[in-house]
């Protein structure tokens, strides 16, 4: 079995540009982010069959300990539909139990659950506007959390997302 330690960033392919500026701050020596992108794994060209996605996809949720999902007006639909990667995507993160943090691109700090995909709106997850400080508090600390949730007499479901302390700590206003 792999070594788990990668992300998995999902997303429409609408919004790539969004997923290359959280590449771009891990890049940046002034922006204290990082995560071990699992995209780095297994690279498929857009050349490539959808089969051949599908499998390199698969491969890298194999590494992956933790998913986001960048949520936008077309995350839901995009999921909701069998000939989109997104679907796949969301549809094998729900398969593994993985921990998802739902990354909202209007940079609103609430749940929108009006905008999820409908299969990832049942498990505990943790929702957060898109941000470096806050994506990278939540990946550094929801994992554990929803391990913490999985073992509890009464675990949590559906979408959380951190009090106005949490972001008051970050010096986030």
């Amino acid at each position: 079995m792999a070594y788990r330690n990668k992300t998995y960033v999902a997303f429409a392919s609408e919004d790539i540009t969004s997923y290359w500026f959280m590449t771009g701050w891990k890049e940046n020596k002034n922006i204290d982010f990082n995560f071990h992108d699992a995209h780095d794994l297994n690279t498929a060209l857009d050349t490539s069959q959808p089969e051949t996605i599908r499998r390199r996809l698969g491969e890298r949720l194999a590494n992956t300990k933790q998913c986001v999902v960048l949520i936008s007006d077309t995350t839901r639909s995009k999921a909701a539909k069998s000939d989109t990667f997104l679907y796949y995507e969301v549809e094998a993160i729900k398969r593994r139990g993985l921990p998802v943090v739902f990354v909202n691109l209007n940079k609103v700090r609430g749940s929108q659950n009006s905008k999820l995909p409908t299969a990832l709106s049942e498990p505990y997850s943790m929702s957060v506007p898109y941000g470096p400080t806050i994506i990278k508090y939540a990946l550094d600390n929801f994992p554990q959390a929803y391990a913490d949730n999985l073992k509890a007499t009464t675990p949590k479901t559906g979408p959380y997302h951190y009090k106005q302390s949490v972001y008051d700590r970050l010096g986030l206003k």
